[in-house]
């Protein structure tokens, strides 16, 4: 079974999207059901999960509405504005009743987003940490973003702090790997691997590479990675369509496999699929 455990889709006329900026320009028209399937036909993919593209409502009702269509989508991670836990109280109650809702997530990492004031700490506020122990006692995860250092400690903090909630770090946290930088990364790599709450998914390392990115440009993350988190804690996914920056769907997923070779076939089953399942809770549709 592969699961991609992250892709997204937007329509831009019927929602706002404000960090697709002009030098993200390729990725300011829509993304559909359809065009997702042409892109990922080649890689094999036997369900997806499906994460929130923008701090709204609308973006959320829009990933329900094709989870609701498209049989593919096995779990959507919405939003609901953690920073105001009474509304975001009432929204879970309503999300929460939908099976296909699987966890929520915040672009914390976005500070064209004024209400994030350019706060690497905003995951840690006391509204905020309300709402996550919300979604933990619905039994809900939360998907998180982190692109510098400090992002990465402060999620350790609330994995510490709410070891009841299921939390996944998209992307591997973004490491520099364009940069070579490794260290810092690596370090609080290691804190958060200590904690069994605490999961990575290997997606999105093409748009923190330089373009003409190699694998093995990777592999020094992946093995990072694994030596810490194990196969029972890594999670695969694509980051469609953001990755169509700079490159194709069938390029990047193969290249994340690839990373995977010394594997054993059970440890690659565990994270092509079966991690995602237990993860997420996802069950197969029809």
């Amino acid at each position: 079974m592969r699961i991609d455990s992250h892709q997204h889709l937007w329509v831009i006329s019927e929602g706002e999207y404000p960090w697709i900026t002009p030098e993200l320009s390729p990725l300011n028209k829509d993304f559909e059901p359809a065009d997702f399937l042409r892109a990922s036909e080649s890689s094999k993919i036997d369900g997806t999960v499906l994460v929130q593209s923008a701090d709204s409502y609308e973006d959320t009702f829009y990933m329900l509405d094709i989870a609701q269509n498209y049989h593919f989508v096995l779990g959507v991670v919405g939003w609901i504005p953690f920073d105001k836990p009474r509304e975001a109280g009432a929204a879970l109650e309503v999300f929460a009743s939908n099976d296909i809702v699987k966890g929520f997530r915040n672009l914390t990492h976005d500070y064209s987003n004024l209400k994030y004031n350019s706060d690497d700490a905003w995951i840690l506020r006391t509204e905020v940490l309300e709402t996550l122990r919300l979604i933990a006692l619905k039994n809900l995860s939360l998907d998180y973003v982190a692109v510098k250092g400090s992002h990465l400690t402060n999620i350790v903090s609330v994995a510490k702090r709410i070891p009841s909630l299921r939390i996944v770090i998209d992307h591997l946290g973004k490491p520099d790997i364009a940069r070579g930088e490794i260290d810092e990364w690596s370090s609080i790599i290691g804190q958060a691997s200590r904690l069994p709450n605490l999961y990575l998914k290997l997606s999105g390392l093409n748009t923190a590479s330089n373009k003409n990115w190699r694998v093995s440009d990777w592999k020094p993350y992946f093995e990072v990675a694994y030596e810490n988190f194990g196969s029972d804690r890594l999670l695969i996914g694509s980051d469609w369509p953001v990755i169509e920056i700079f490159d194709s769907y069938e390029r990047v997923w193969k290249a994340q496999v690839e990373l995977l070779d010394l594997l054993s076939e059970e440890e690659k089953e565990k994270i092509l699929g079966l991690n995602a399942v237990d993860f997420y809770g996802l069950k197969e549709r029809n």
